[in-house]
């Protein structure tokens, strides 16, 4: 019996590589449109945007946007509002950056500024101490908050007391001369000691110990000086904010000291 004569296959390309080709076309557009969403050039979006609705027919006419919209077998059938989106996006990005800039400059201005005015204060308290005569006696330094006045304890009190020494008086007067002159500051007086246990029936720490000495430089200065009590506050600090090493005697006589802090006027509360 004879063999049937098998029919030639149909010229040209198979029906199956039509669907290919549009399936990749699309995938092809799907990929430039998430580049072109993941670009902040706007200009290069629009540019885009044109150049799809001219080339593969996927955007209606007029439409340059990707919104809520049906798929289906052809293509993309509806593609709104990607770009009022997309710029919107970044106009807030835009303007929370500029903000977040904006006060970050703010910022740096009044450090600055605060910081300009420790320095004026210090230079004319350094100035004052010396017209005194003590300046050699008052270790001075400056932060955009204040101007730190660092007091010797061993110069104002005897050991475990927290009693001003007499021969301590006149110069902690003159200090005082030098502190009323800037009564619409805020003065903060910190009492500093060593880590050595304190044995003392009266003061049962280090903590209170430094307390009582940074409240009897308080009360003299109020008592001798028209300072206004709501302007000047005293606290403890005892051993916990040492400035140099404990473990030698030079490093333990650093430690005991009185602090006043002068608080410029950006930093009054």
């Amino acid at each position: 019996m004879a063999k049937k004569k098998q029919e030639d296959p149909p010229k040209g390309s198979p029906a199956w590589m039509a669907t290919f080709s549009d399936l990749m076309n699309l995938l092809l557009c799907f990929f430039v449109l998430l580049f072109s969403m993941s670009t902040v050039d706007l200009e290069k979006f629009d540019l885009i945007v044109a150049s799809l609705q001219s080339s593969f027919s996927i955007l209606p006419q007029g439409g340059a946007s990707i919104g809520d919209g049906d798929m289906v077998s052809a293509g993309i059938s509806q593609l709104e509002n990607l770009d009022i989106y997309y710029k919107e996006a970044n106009s807030v990005s835009k303007e929370e950056t500029d903000h977040s800039e904006g006060e970050k400059d703010i910022r740096e201005q009044f450090e600055e500024a605060a910081l300009e005015e420790s320095e004026e204060m210090a230079q004319q308290l350094e100035e004052a101490l010396r017209n005194e005569g003590i300046g050699d006696q008052v270790e001075l330094d400056v932060t955009a908050q204040y101007v730190r006045l660092t007091l010797n304890g061993a110069l104002l009190f005897d050991s475990g007391k927290a009693e001003i020494r007499e021969d301590a008086v006149p110069f902690v007067e003159k200090l005082g001369r030098v502190m009323e002159t800037y009564p619409e500051n805020v003065f903060g007086i910190e009492g500093h000691t060593d880590n050595v246990p304190i044995v003392n029936a009266r003061f049962e720490s280090n903590d209170v110990l430094a307390a009582y000495r940074a409240l009897a430089v308080k009360d003299f200065m109020l008592a001798h000086t028209i300072l206004e009590p709501s302007r000047i506050r005293a606290t403890s600090y005892g051993e916990y904010s040492p400035v140099a090493d404990n473990g030698s005697d030079d490093g333990r006589a650093l430690n005991r000291r009185v602090e006043i802090k002068i608080y410029n006027s950006f930093n009054l509360d």
